[in-house]
């Protein structure tokens, strides 16, 4: 197996060993899911990195990349709702929406059909994964005791509950968005990879 691949592999494991440290209620183990969140997410970079870079390109990557970083984000934002940060409604359409897509682009490459990504879609990602990355550090340093106590005012500013929801309720809004409009600009194509017919 290719090193980009064994990096996506590892993203994977990686994965809920993050979700269940998170979800300890110990600060320390919190901590140390923030590195590992780091360390998936450097393995995104460099994986794809390496590929582009040396050619590593294949048909497993090219399922399992995407495959892998759905479950890394997904698997974060339930992390959120599950310590009452995040709504489970929006999240759970933004996950739908995400491995909707991410499963016809991988059926897609599967019939060697291109589809093409919109500038928005791409926006959508960066401001998914900037609130995910935002929520993720604050909740992190509020681990810190030391911290929590010194800085108790700024971290209810910076966790305020109208901020976080209304954020986050754009997020999902612009998400579905981008979902409707990617299957609005792909229909046909969507249409010969899964053998429709008039």
């Amino acid at each position: 197996m290719l090193l980009p691949n064994q990096l996506t592999v590892l993203r994977i494991i990686l994965t809920p060993v993050f979700f269940f440290l998170f979800l300890s209620g110990e600060p320390l183990l919190i901590q140390i899911s923030a590195l590992v969140y780091i360390i998936a997410a450097i393995t995104d970079w460099y994986d794809g990195w390496l590929a582009r870079k040396f050619n590593y390109i294949t048909e497993w990557g090219k399922f399992l990349d995407p495959l892998a970083d759905k479950i890394l984000t997904s698997a974060a934002f339930l992390a959120l709702v599950l310590v009452g940060i995040l709504e489970l409604w929006m999240v759970s359409l933004i996950i739908f929406r995400d491995i909707l897509i991410t499963g016809l682009r991988i059926w897609a490459d599967y019939k060697r059909v291109s589809f093409s990504t919109s500038k928005t879609a791409k926006w959508k990602t960066f401001f998914q994964m900037a609130f995910q990355y935002y929520l993720l550090l604050i909740y992190t340093l509020k681990s810190f005791d030391s911290l929590n106590r010194e800085y108790t005012r700024l971290f209810e500013i910076l966790f305020d509950k109208d901020f976080i929801y209304y954020t986050m309720l754009a997020i999902t809004i612009f998400t579905v968005y981008t979902g409707i409009t990617y299957f609005i600009s792909n229909w046909s194509l969507i249409k010969k990879i899964i053998g429709y017919k008039n």
